[in-house]
């Protein structure tokens, strides 16, 4: 029987050398390390010529006054000047109410300041006439004296009876003392005008203070803009009765906004007063940059003055890293090119590298205390037209007497 033969053995590759194996590993690895060490060499320059020096977060909102317009009288609201979003300007009329009662009580007001400068003025001349009463019972006196001294020598005598003697020294005493009671009239009416003027007389001043009370209460029936700025949260209709205090509406000055930005505790190490920082928003993009100023830091974290603080002394207490606002002012130029709204988020890097400033206390009033001028004109305007009634009054009362 004939053997097949048999199969033959399959090629084998002959195994690679080992060195070219680690050669291609040490690669690898060597590329790792050099991208790594790159990625170290690029964070290391990174926080040393940036990061160390700047503190960032994108916790910050932009904040404004909320300026509330409130009534200073009661009344019913006939007219609206501005609605909501609508631009104003400072001494704009916003809120017209019913003037009717206002302006009856300003007429009746005025009546009396006029009716008291006359009532004054006739003190004043009740002074002169009594000082004329008086110089008139001098010279009653210094008659009776004179008739008295002629008649003395001639007592005892024919040609003068002890009647008439009697008579005459009677004279003299009513004299004094008709002289006595007109001083004393004198005194009394010197009492209400003596040291002053009729204008500083105090029931002139009373009725004028009533008269500018009045006509503030006619002018505050139309309520004006405090400031320039946007209307916001208009509440009040057309027929409403208002009260005094009641808020109606808000106006927000756009043109002076800042931001509020929320750092973290351990990012606060830093942060100095009047450090320079840069702000974006998400409304513009990055292209569009804001230049302010680090203007003040809050006093205390945001949890400290919410409504319901953390109550931390209790069993279950958990460590939570707190944020601290940081109030930061911009560049007037840069809102009003690019203006901003109040409660848009926003993107906040602080240039800490000037570390000597202050931490507690602000340079420079950040908003400088926002205050109005409008009222000013009102209570001007009012004292001037008092002044024209009681001169008109004295005047007038001057003639008649004349």
């Amino acid at each position: 029987m004939a053997t097949s033969p048999a199969p033959s053995a399959a090629p084998q590759t002959p195994p690679a050398p080992a060195g070219n194996n680690n050669g291609g590993r040490f690669k690898k690895i060597g590329i790792a390390v050099a991208v790594f060490a790159a990625i170290g060499i690029a964070y290391g320059a990174y926080y040393l010529l940036y990061a160390q020096y700047h503190e960032e977060t994108d916790d910050a909102y932009v904040a404004a006054n909320m300026v509330y317009v409130t009534a200073q009288v009661s009344g019913t609201v006939t007219a609206l000047g501005a609605d909501d979003n609508q631009p104003v300007k400072a001494g704009q009329t916003l809120i017209s109410l019913d003037h009717a009662d206002a302006t009856v009580a300003l007429a009746d007001a005025e009546g009396r300041l006029g009716e008291t400068v006359r009532q004054i003025r006739q003190q004043f001349r009740s002074v002169d006439e009594s000082q004329a009463v008086v110089a008139q019972r001098k010279t009653d006196l210094q008659r009776a004296q004179s008739d008295l001294s002629r008649r003395t020598p001639l007592a005892g005598s024919d040609s003068l009876s002890t009647e008439e003697l009697v008579h005459a020294k009677e004279a003299v005493a009513a004299a004094k003392d008709a002289l006595t009671v007109a001083e004393k009239q004198l005194a009394a009416a010197r009492v209400p005008t003596e040291g002053t003027t009729l204008s500083l007389q105090p029931s002139v001043l009373r009725a004028r203070a009533a008269f500018v009370q009045a006509y503030l209460a006619v002018q505050r029936n139309d309520i004006p803009a405090p400031v320039d700025g946007f209307v916001a949260r208009r509440s009040v209709q057309v027929g409403q009765r208002v009260a005094p205090g009641a808020s109606l509406l808000a106006v927000v000055p756009l043109t002076d906004v800042w931001v509020d930005a929320n750092f973290k505790e351990p990012q606060l190490r830093n942060i100095r007063i009047g450090q320079p920082v840069k702000v974006s928003t998400d409304i513009y993009g990055s292209h569009v940059e804001y230049h302010g100023k680090v203007a003040s830091i809050s006093a205390g974290s945001g949890g400290a003055f919410s409504l319901l603080p953390p109550q931390n002394a209790t069993g279950n207490w958990i460590k939570v890293v707190q944020r601290v606002p940081v109030r930061i002012t911009l560049d007037p130029a840069e809102l009003k090119k690019h203006p901003l709204r109040v409660g848009l988020s926003t993107d906040v890097s602080i240039n800490t590298h000037q570390r000597d400033g202050e931490v507690n206390t602000s340079v420079s009033q950040p908003n400088p205390a926002l205050d109005t001028s409008v009222f000013d004109q009102q209570l001007k305007i009012a004292e001037a037209k008092a002044d024209v009634i009681i001169a008109h009054a004295v005047g007038q009362s001057a003639g008649q007497n004349e």
